[in-house]
């Protein structure tokens, strides 16, 4: 028998809750999704809680709970992968940062927290306040993301990332002073006086930056200064391989996911077609998982779109995502190597009622030579209630995925 592989596919937000206008169905419910029902029928069912039963799960923390690794022991914040999603070199005790650049006037009055969300030139204004001197020693790396965002790592011996944000969050507020959260932290309080001297120093290089005349020439907002958010430190965690003897691959669209896959030693995919919205390739996307598993024995794949729609309360979208998802499943089932497993979840639900992620279950199915049938014969919230799973947990994910490809240790004699 060939080398059992796996495919995990994460429908992004895909769960939601029963909608009046689609005849108190869930838009996943309502769509027609002949794929994604023989896949139910041929494989084992159940309900999924990201996390916990009734935690709102985040993107990056569910995705760690799925993968293996407990997020409230390696959890510290989203800057890591977001600094790592753009190919930044996140060393563990490094604090890393998800940034903006921002607008502000002479009296710290932040005036656009995107800058006009601003498109060229970033990539000049980055390479103005990297390797930034600052006064305790503390290394600044800094680099440009998409648009008006950033991520930035600090990096020293002893830091801590327990600290507020610069970032009031909203237009008409003054630049706020980074705190620690407890005053006698004092790595926190080193890593607050850092980020209060960056954020000081970047408007000091950006106000006369050219990059910024031009665009105040042209009658733009500059990008003059640069707000960090969302610190956290660098995990101490065990990459993939090492965790479960799977060499892996990410196939994604958001630079979140590839940042997390990236953390734990995943080989990062490009598909230039996946734009993370509704109109990406998800065949393209199929096809890319399919050619990786020719090198590698796993593959994570998430599916933006769906959660795209659940934020904007758009179910028509949600239930058209759906259908891009039926054949895209069609397409996998019909391709993956000869003894490959492939797992479809979501890592959250985000109903379209409330426009956010909700702490309501999602559904699963494993599908694959050898898995056990149920009685389950749709793909839905409610439906997958009669599979033989039951309720589990994500943390349960990879022990499942892996006793079925027969990786695994075994616990005891």
């Amino acid at each position: 028998m060939d080398k059992a592989k796996a495919v995990l596919l994460i429908a992004d937000g895909l769960g939601d809750r029963p909608i009046k206008e689609l005849g108190n169905k869930t838009p996943l419910e309502a769509a027609e999704k002949p794929n994604l029902n023989k896949l139910a029928a041929e494989g084992e069912c159940g309900l999924m809680d990201p996390i916990a039963p009734g935690i709102r799960a985040g993107s990056d923390t569910s995705h760690l709970a799925i993968l293996g690794y407990d997020p409230y022991t390696y959890y510290t914040g989203r800057g890591p992968f977001e600094a790592a999603g753009i190919g930044m070199d996140v060393k563990k005790g490094d604090v890393a940062f998800r940034c903006n650049f921002s607008t502000v006037d002479d009296n710290m009055l932040i005036t656009d927290r995107r800058a006009g969300r601003i498109n060229s030139g970033t990539d000049q204004l980055a390479a103005a306040v990297n390797g930034m001197k600052l006064s305790n020693g503390v290394e600044v790396i800094f680099k440009e993301s998409v648009a008006h965002r950033g991520a930035l790592i600090l990096r020293a011996p002893g830091l801590g990332a327990d600290i507020t944000d610069t970032d009031p969050h909203h237009e008409g507020a003054k630049v706020l002073t980074a705190e620690p959260i407890e005053p006698t932290d004092v790595p926190s309080s080193i890593t607050a006086a850092a980020v209060n001297e960056f954020v000081r120093k970047s408007y000091e290089i950006l106000k006369d930056h050219p990059v910024n005349k031009e665009r105040i020439a042209q009658g733009l907002n500059p990008a003059n200064i640069i707000l960090p958010r969302g610190g956290g430190i660098g995990p101490n965690m065990e990459s993939f391989e090492d965790e479960h003897g799977l060499k892996a691959a990410c196939v994604a669209e958001t630079g979140l996911i590839n940042g997390v896959a990236r953390y734990i030693g995943m080989e990062i995919t490009e598909v230039p077609e996946a734009t993370g919205g509704p109109d990406s390739n998800l065949i393209a996307m199929a096809k890319a998982i399919v050619e990786r598993l020719s090198e590698v024995d796993f593959v994570l794949c998430n599916v933006k779109g769906t959660d795209v729609a659940g934020h904007d309360d758009a179910p028509q979208v949600k239930i058209d995502m759906v259908k891009k998802l039926d054949e895209m499943i069609g397409y996998l089932m019909a391709n993956l190597p000869a003894n490959t497993f492939l797992v479809l979840t979501a890592d959250h639900s985000t109903p379209c009622a409330i426009k956010d992620h909700s702490g309501d279950p999602v559904p699963i199915v494993f599908w694959g030579e050898g898995v056990r049938t149920d009685r389950c014969d749709c793909f839905g919230e409610r439906c997958v209630t009669s599979g033989g799973l039951g309720r589990i947990r994500g943390i349960a994910v990879m022990n499942i995925i892996t006793q079925l490809m027969n990786v695994q240790e075994k616990f005891g004699a």
